[in-house]
């Protein structure tokens, strides 16, 4: 089996709608990156960004839900994954219903990248407190968790009540779609070990983190200690096993890249325990995306067997 690598989808480009944001354009990179052998496709979660935070390192997001519906409908072994979705945004059962109907209507594909989000612009639009983001992750995660089980269940949570419901139908997959609980800092690989399949960080340099506000992770050596919280955590609350590595790099590939050094970074990552790992592209046409998506699969993805 070949070394499960995903990519994001460049659907965000609000500055080149025809190159990127049209029907045709969503089936012709989903259908590249299936052929040139990628595992996954993901998309982000931006519902109402900051005008701040766009003009600095921000960018705009499509509905997740809808563009993860096209994309599994384009292909037919992809896998479609919110890479990530900011859980305390949503009531976590219209999240757990979208959740559930697009792994039954993809035959089972769905990967949950899920996190607690950082912009306070974005959370005060939507009306949800930034202060409370981390509270509201657990609670959701174990309220999803719960509709998910297809059996009566009663939940009490914050502003909300589930007196006595059902939804069906579940997931295909059992007991859900994989939890990838993404965020670089201690809170989140807290999260990652109390209620995760797998720990989701992302490579920052310590300037974006500090433009982006979240905790940075800037090579090998804070990968290294972030991994020992994480077991050291898995420790304390008792759980057998850490959840899974799923790296990712916000470094886009573009047309210069070495794939040789592609190859021996995942080698790297490998052997500290990753299970998969997500990249970007980096082009301003489609037809140079899918380009590099299919010199991608040939020049690194095949030799990751």
């Amino acid at each position: 089996m070949v070394f499960p690598v995903g990519v994001a989808l460049p659907v965000d480009h609000a500055e080149l709608p025809h190159e990127f944001m049209t029907m045709e354009a969503v089936r012709e990179m989903a259908q590249a990156v299936e052929a040139a052998g990628f595992d996954a496709a993901g998309v982000s979660d931006h519902p109402i960004p900051g005008t701040q935070w766009l003009g600095t390192i921000g960018h705009y997001a499509q509905d997740p839900f809808v563009l993860l519906s096209l994309i599994a409908a384009m292909t037919t072994r992809l896998r479609v994954m919110t890479n990530i979705l900011v859980l305390p945004y949503r009531n976590p059962f219209l999240t757990a219903r979208a959740v559930s109907s697009l792994d039954v209507f993809s035959g089972g594909r769905v990967s949950l990248g899920v996190g607690a989000g950082y912009l306070e612009e974005e959370y005060k639009a939507l009306g949800v407190s930034l202060e409370r983001r981390n509270d509201l992750m657990r609670e959701y995660a174990a309220a999803m968790k719960l509709a998910w089980r297809g059996e009566d269940f009663a939940f009490e949570g914050s502003g909300y009540s589930a007196p006595g419901n059902r939804m069906l139908p579940v997931p295909i997959q059992k007991p859900h779609p994989p939890l990838l609980v993404g965020g670089n800092s201690h809170m989140a690989i807290r999260h990652a070990a109390e209620f995760g399949d797998a720990w989701n960080p992302f490579f920052a340099p310590p300037s974006n983190s500090k433009a982006a506000r979240t905790a940075y992770l800037s090579g090998e050596d804070d990968l290294d200690a972030s991994l020992t919280y994480l077991r050291d955590h898995c420790d304390r609350i008792g759980r057998d096993s850490p959840p899974d590595l799923h790296l990712s790099w916000s470094t886009p590939m573009a047309s210069d890249y070495n794939p040789q050094e592609i190859v021996d970074r995942i080698g790297a990552y490998r052997a500290r325990g990753a299970r998969a790992v997500s990249i970007m592209i980096s082009a301003n046409q489609r037809s140079a995306w899918c380009d590099l998506a299919q010199d991608f699969g040939e020049r690194v993805i095949a030799k990751l067997d």
